[in-house]
C-alpha cells in the first residue's frame, strides 16, 4: 500500500465519522416530533433485534406525537419496553393497538440533557477520527519497518504530519457542527 493510499483510507475513515456525527445529531429534535428521531430504537422480533420502523407503521398525527401501529399486536409489549428503554424520554402510551409517543416540551433541563448528549455523540466523532488517524499512523509505521521497500524517515514524517493536519480539520468539523446544534437547541 502506498502512502497515498493510507492518506486517502484514513480521509475516509474521518469523513465517515463526520457523517455518521451529522446522522446521529439529525435524530436530536427540538420539540418537533421527526420519525428520526425513533431510528436507533431495536425491538425484539422473534429474538432478532430489528428496526421499529420493520416491525411497525410509524405516523406523526401531529407536531407534537407519533402513533406507532405495529404489524402483529403480539409485539406491543416488545416495542413498549424498547422504547422505555431507549434514551428518548418519551413515555409510551400503548391502548391494546397502537403506542402513542408525545413529544414533551423542551424545558430548560431536557434542553441542557439534550445538550449533553449533543456532546457525547460528538466526543464519540472525535474518537473516530483519532482511531482513523491511528490506523494511518500504523500503517505508516508498518511500511517504514519493511524490509523489502522502506519508507524513508523524512517520507514518514511528512505523511504523519499530513495525517495530523487531516485529523485537526475533521476535529474542528466536528466541533463546529456540534456547536450549531447545541445552540439550536439551546436557543428557545
Amino acid at each position: 500500500m502506498a502512502i497515498a493510499d493510507v492518506k486517502k483510507n484514513a480521509q475516509t475513515q474521518m469523513e465517515k465519522a463526520v457523517n455518521a456525527l451529522g446522522e446521529e445529531l439529525k435524530k436530536i429534535r427540538t420539540g418537533r416530533a421527526q420519525v428520526s428521531m425513533l431510528d436507533n430504537i431495536r425491538v425484539n422480533y422473534y429474538g432478532t433485534p430489528s428496526p421499529l420502523s420493520q416491525v411497525a407503521s410509524i405516523s406523526t398525527p401531529d407536531a407534537k406525537s407519533f402513533l406507532i401501529a405495529p404489524w402483529e399486536v403480539s409485539i406491543l409489549k416488545d416495542i413498549e419496553q424498547a422504547i422505555v428503554k431507549s434514551e428518548l424520554g418519551m413515555a409510551p402510551m400503548n391502548d391494546g393497538k397502537v403506542i402513542r409517543l408525545k413529544v414533551p416540551d423542551l424545558t430548560e433541563e431536557r434542553r441542557k440533557d439534550l445538550a449533553k448528549q449533543v456532546k457525547k455523540i460528538a466526543e464519540e466523532a472525535r474518537v473516530a477520527v483519532r482511531m482513523a488517524r491511528r490506523d494511518a499512523n500504523d500503517e505508516i509505521k508498518k511500511m517504514k519497518a519493511d524490509k523489502k521497500a522502506p519508507l524513508s524517515e523524512d517520507e514518514a514524517k511528512k505523511a504523519e504530519t499530513d495525517i495530523q493536519k487531516a485529523t485537526d480539520d475533521f476535529i474542528k468539523k466536528v466541533d463546529q457542527i456540534a456547536e450549531e446544534k447545541e445552540k439550536s437547541i439551546l436557543t428557545i
